[in-house]
């Protein structure tokens, strides 16, 4: 009995599928550099790792699985901040800083995403419900 080959063409197809909504989600379709998209998420990481700046509730199940996910979900807003706000402060500074301005960039977003939306009428930052 033949062994099951798969055919270059099918194997295109299935990773074709996998690939372009991951690349969405990431930005690259776009027009977002994926090199500015890397260094903001790595800013995140040193800032949330580092700086603590999603800090854990609680120590079980559903808090580390909650506290898991907010992370996840800091970390990825804060890349796709640093691909948009990057290109533009690279008027004032350098090209060759172009990377560090993204780590940079992805490093503050949370803390400037919530001061946006606090200006913008939504939930404050600290959790307290204005009058």
């Amino acid at each position: 009995m033949p062994e099951p080959t798969v055919s270059v063409g099918a194997a295109t197809l299935v990773m074709v599928g996998a690939a372009v909504p991951a690349l969405t989600a990431f930005g690259v379709p776009l027009g977002l550099r994926a090199d500015i998209l890397l260094a903001g998420f790595f800013g995140a990481l040193a800032a949330i790792v580092l700086l603590n700046s999603v800090p854990t509730t609680g120590d079980t199940w559903p808090e580390l699985l909650r506290t898991t996910s907010r992370r996840a979900g800091v970390a990825m807003a804060s890349a796709v901040t640093a691909g948009y706000l990057t290109p533009g402060l690279l008027d004032t500074f350098a090209l060759s800083t172009v990377l560090a301005c993204a780590f940079t960039v992805g490093a503050g977003a949370q803390k400037a995403l919530a001061l946006a939306i606090e200006r913008m009428g939504g939930k404050p930052a600290s959790g307290e419900i204005k009058p």
